[in-house]
């Protein structure tokens, strides 16, 4: 094998126009689409990331929100507690107003007729005395026959 110049230069100079030609219709071409796909992976990316900031966003706030739910479930729970807890003290407590009540008006209606039966007992051992006063003084009798008269007047009042 043997040197020879023009082979080397004609080498070169195809080698230099073969990289021209690819360079201008091949490698840019091949380059571009490669940087849209470059591009194209970035923008996924960051939107996955976005999206991924998003969910965890959403997840927060749902967990908040979950949160706050459970609080106010929980005082709901506390205020029917407490209301149902007064309704039953207001429900006892007028239920003992009322026994109270209907106690002092048995109380009073008790006294009332005492009264009265004492009234009507008294109009009566009244009217009992006069007649064994009038008994007795109509018959002037001995002690044993004035004894045997109350006696007998008694059990009338008895029988009565």
């Amino acid at each position: 094998m043997s040197f020879e110049p023009t082979n080397t230069i004609i080498t070169i100079v195809a080698f230099l126009i073969l990289y021209w030609a690819l360079n201008k219709w091949a490698f840019g071409p091949l380059f571009g689409i490669m940087e849209k796909r470059r591009q194209l992976i970035l923008e996924q990316m960051n939107s996955a990331e976005s999206s991924r900031k998003q969910a965890e966003a959403s997840m927060a706030e749902q967990k908040a929100a979950l949160d706050q739910a459970r609080q106010e479930a929980y005082a709901i729970l506390e205020q029917a507690r407490t209301t149902s807890t007064k309704q039953a003290d207001d429900i006892v407590q007028s239920a003992k107003t009322e026994a109270d009540r209907l106690k002092d008006n048995a109380l009073k209606d008790i006294e009332s007729e005492k009264n009265k039966a004492i009234a009507a007992l008294r109009s009566e051992v009244g009217g009992i005395s006069v007649q064994i006063a009038s008994k007795i003084i109509e018959k002037q009798v001995d002690e044993k026959s004035q004894e045997q008269i109350v006696n007998q007047y008694l059990k009338e009042v008895g029988s009565k």
